[in-house]
Formats: structure tokens, sequence, C-alpha cells
């Protein structure tokens, strides 16, 4: 049995796995990232959650193949080095040159959207696909594009950037800097300001009881809304799909992958959020007459795509 060591590098939490062949968590390890800091000091602690792993494995460092790492930012896969990471404060970071000074294996490094598709690609969702688009709807739009069994991000290691573009021109502004992003109408963080908007317009509303008991507004209160028969609630999970519909069908049109594969919290609603989208995108996409169209799915792999798709970098550069 061979065995590979996947990192996923976030904002507050590193984690790292050991995984088999088979594409199966063998054991896990995490610590908090700490920050703000120096880059070596966080590469420092990356490796050591990676050798903890390899430890409660019951494996040794003799026994594992490469070590993959998923970081938000822009990654440059060829050289190894985090180009620049905002969330993290890292420019020009040589971050495989470092970490073989601490774990002496071949390594990789990959954005962690496009490590997290990867993974989907790989164990999940997509597996069997040609080609997949793997979207998440988080705190904004991650997204990673799997072509020909290679994860594509154009020639400047920045590509894929999905949730940043233009559904409404006249739309908010993103915290990109453009307004009317995917990702200002399609993230969780989007239905969430609906949710708000919609609560302030009908006062009436359940949302309103659902609130105070909850104690905030969440992705899910238009949905539990919605199920109560709260008209304001429909209103906002409308809202909500027509938009992701609309920048789903772009995504479609653009690249026609075998599978589009959505993630995140908000898909745990499950067939009240796909059901109607599917058919709304089945209305609009350009393919619509044809006999084979791209299946829309919800991912498989949760927080573990991550680490999952870091493991196996090696296979896709």
């Amino acid at each position: 049995m061979k065995y590979y060591i996947g990192i996923d590098l976030g904002g507050t939490n590193i984690k790292a796995g050991v995984v088999d062949e088979k594409f199966s968590i063998v054991s896990k390890a995490s610590c908090k990232t700490n920050l703000p800091r120096a880059a070596e000091e966080i590469c420092r602690d990356m490796a050591e959650t990676a050798l903890k792993a390899v430890e409660l494995a019951g494996l040794t460092l003799s026994e594992i193949e490469s070590v993959g790492i998923g970081t938000p930012g822009t990654a440059n896969s060829a050289d190894g080095i985090i180009e620049y990471s905002n969330n993290l404060g890292f420019l020009d970071f040589h971050v495989v040159e470092m970490m073989k000074t601490f774990i002496d294996k071949p390594c990789f490094v990959e954005n962690d959207a496009n490590a997290a598709a990867y993974g989907e690609y790989i164990a999940g969702a997509a597996k069997g696909a040609d080609d997949a688009v793997c979207i998440t709807l988080g705190t904004g739009v991650g997204s990673g594009i799997i072509i020909g069994g290679k994860i594509y991000s154009g020639f400047n290691f920045a590509g894929g950037e999905i949730g940043h573009t233009v559904i409404d021109p006249n739309g908010p502004q993103c915290t990109c800097g453009r307004h009317g992003c995917f990702e200002v109408f399609s993230s969780a963080t989007a239905l969430v300001r609906m949710t708000r908007e919609a609560m302030l317009e009908n006062k009436g509303s359940i949302m309103w009881k659902m609130n105070e008991d909850d104690g905030k507004i969440s992705a899910r209160t238009a949905f539990n809304a919605m199920r109560e028969g709260d008209r304001a609630g429909r209103e906002v999970v409308n809202k909500y799909i027509k938009y992701l519909a609309c920048g789903i069908t772009n995504v479609i049109n653009t690249f026609q992958p075998d599978i589009l594969c959505i993630g995140g919290g908000v898909c745990n609603e499950g067939d009240p959020l796909l059901l109607p989208l599917k058919e709304l995108v089945a209305k609009e996409v350009y393919t619509k007459n044809s006999a084979k169209n791209t299946e829309i799915v919800i991912a498989e792999l949760g927080n573990d795509a991550g680490i999952i798709g870091a493991a196996f970098l090696g296979l896709s550069h």
C-alpha cells in the first residue's frame, strides 16, 4: 500500500492527513494557523502537523510517497511558490523548497479550491469524468476546473476564479472590486444578505422568529422559513437559486464539463436547492436540445476534499 500526505492550509487551521492509494484518509492532525506570523513558522507547523498525522497512522516517513499542499491565493505549481495570498500574508514564498528542509519527499503546491476540486475529481462526486468543474458555495464562491485529468489554472496560475465573473454589472460591490460578481449573488454570504434584506421588507415573516430562536441569520433561515410556508422565505430561496442557475449556466456554456459539482453548507439543503436549480439550468443552457448535457451533482467529500486532492497533486502535475 502506498501513502501520501495532503495538507489543507487555511486562515484558521492547518489540517494534514495521510491518504492511502485508494483515496481513503488513514489519519488526520491539525493545529491553529495563528495569523499573522512569518511564513517560515507556518511551514514548520505544516510539517510538524503532517508528521503527527504519519505517527497517528502508525507509519514512518519512509512509507510516504509525497506531500501536497493546498493554499489560499495564487500558487505557482510549476515552481513551488505561493506567489500571493492575501489571507496568509504571503508574497513569493518558496513553500516547496522550505517544506523539503523539514520533510525530504517530493512536494507539490496548488490553490486550495483547485486541490479540493481535484479531490472530488479523483475520489468524489466527479469521479469518472473526463472534464469537471467544482464550485464551493461558502463565504465566497470557490471553484476548480479539471480538463482531461489536469487542473486548469491558466498561464499565470490564477485561472479558474469563476466566483469573480460578473452576472450583473449594476449589482453589489464584490471584495475583488468589481460589481455584481457571481460570488456576491451565490455565496452563502450572499444568501444571508438577501435573507436580511427580505426580513427588513417583511416584518411579519416567520424568519424574525427563527432569528430569535437561532440567535442569528444563517444560510438556512430562508430555506427553513420556506418549508414553514413563509412567502418571504420562498422568495429569497427562488431569488438565490435564480442567480445560482445563471452563474452555473455560464460555466456550462463555457466548459461543457461531463460533471459540475457544487459543495458548501448551502448544499445540505438537498433537493429543495438541487431540483429547481437543475430545472432552471436545463431551460437556459445553450445545449438544451442536445442529447448529452452536463450532470449537476452535490459534492461528496466535504471538508476532506482539500486533503485528498492535495495528497495526490503529484498525479495532476
